[in-house]
């Protein structure tokens, strides 16, 4: 597997991360195609794939189910324009717990 990112998310925060380097960006709007591109996402040769936490918070039973049986790609979630979301509890945490088997305390 190559290392390469990808970025799902609303068009702004795409925008944002092609400026800052990452070529693969896809911008969406709907839920629905949300999910279907992530899917897609993950059956192709990415690392890591970018997305804005909004997008992992509608999409989290996907996600669980995607990183299951697999720590590559990693998904990565990320604030929006509008910043952070509320949450019970940090998937960045979670992921480190689950790769490397070490949790993260505050």
């Amino acid at each position: 597997m190559k290392s390469s990112i990808a970025v799902i998310a609303d068009p702004d925060t795409v925008t944002g991360f092609k400026l800052g380097g990452i070529k693969t960006g896809y911008p969406v709007e709907d839920m629905n195609k949300a999910k279907t591109r992530l899917e897609e996402l993950f059956k192709q040769d990415f690392s890591i794939i970018i997305t804005t936490e909004k997008i992992g918070d509608e999409l989290r039973e996907t996600i669980d189910k995607l990183t299951r049986t697999s720590t590559l790609p990693m998904i990565i979630e990320v604030p929006d324009k509008t910043g952070p979301s509320e949450r019970a509890t940090d998937p960045i945490g979670e992921l480190i717990k689950r790769v490397i088997g070490v949790e993260m305390v505050k």
